[in-house]
């Protein structure tokens, strides 16, 4: 065990970002009250990790040293620095041992996020969904983890975190391009269609871009419906509910970002979708 704290530096990684930002639900509170802390542990520790990936002010190798070092704190292999970053990490590690969630659940994000800081490249749609197994997957886990589910609930998680992770893509598709030099659209599909990553610059989607873009929402769809069967895999009443929120506003971002554009603003969910998505859960609540 080391305590050495140069790979922490001094740049401040924070994005501002938080619950509020996100899309769909962080420790809402369809989740127990018991529960809720150590979901709150897990989102502080991924927030983290995630804004590591996007800061752009610290150089590719820094990122990946900065995330390594969460590995190991997490592990119980270095000393927690007295940093909020690091703090983060050991205090999910406390939260684990104490639920028995597989540490997986968190190092497997680290895999995605190094890719992430290291600017990879997506080829094609298989490319993606191995991101997505990293980077979105993992969240899933956790949760059916933490509640005590039957791995049974796993492929339709997957499936449902994987939605989630590639509509938050469209919708931040040019904004990922022009301040991280990220594109997460296969690029096997651009050429398909005569198109390079500065299609995604131009302010409109074009008809040829919207080609790409409804193809992707075309294997969000198959994922949708992949998805829309995990409340059947949850016994938890509560949790029940909250996945079948989600699924349904899975489906109602899907229907948006084929109707909206994501380059002319971001495309979000609206009133009616929450209502749509509470709708849902009431009746799973059954």
């Amino acid at each position: 065990m080391t305590d050495n704290t140069d790979v922490w530096g001094t740049t401040d990684v924070s994005s501002g970002k938080g619950a509020s930002d996100e899309n769909f639900p962080v420790g809402s509170l369809l989740i127990s009250r018991a529960l809720r802390p150590h979901v709150h542990a897990y989102y502080a520790y991924a927030r983290v990790i995630d804004d590591i990936a996007d800061c752009e002010t610290l150089p590719p190798q820094d990122k990946v040293a900065r995330l390594n070092a969460m590995e190991e704190v997490l592990h119980g292999q270095r000393t927690a620095i007295n940093r909020p970053d690091a703090q983060s990490a050991a205090r999910l590690r406390v939260s684990l041992m104490q639920t028995g969630v597989p540490f997986e659940t968190a190092t497997d994000l680290l895999i995605a996020f190094r890719d992430d800081s290291l600017g990879k490249d997506y080829a094609n749609w298989s490319d993606l969904l191995h991101y997505c197994r990293y980077s979105a997957n993992p969240v899933g886990r956790y949760l059916i983890g933490l509640h005590k589910e039957s791995a049974e609930a796993f492929a339709a998680s997957d499936a449902l975190c994987t939605s989630l992770q590639i509509l938050n893509h469209l919708q931040d598709c040019a904004q990922d391009l022009r301040r991280l030099k990220r594109c997460y659209i296969p690029s096997d599909m651009l050429r398909q269609h005569g198109l390079t990553n500065d299609a995604l610059l131009e302010g409109r989607t074009s008809a040829a871009l919207r080609r790409v873009f409804n193809t992707l929402l075309d294997g969000v769809d198959t994922l949708n419906r992949q998805a829309a069967i995990l409340p059947r895999h949850i016994r938890s009443r509560r949790f029940r509910m909250e996945c079948a929120a989600i699924v349904t506003l899975a489906e109602r971002l899907t229907l948006r970002l084929r109707r909206e554009d994501p380059l002319a603003g971001r495309v979000a969910l609206r009133r009616t979708d929450a209502m749509h998505a509470a709708a849902a859960a009431l009746k799973a609540w059954r």
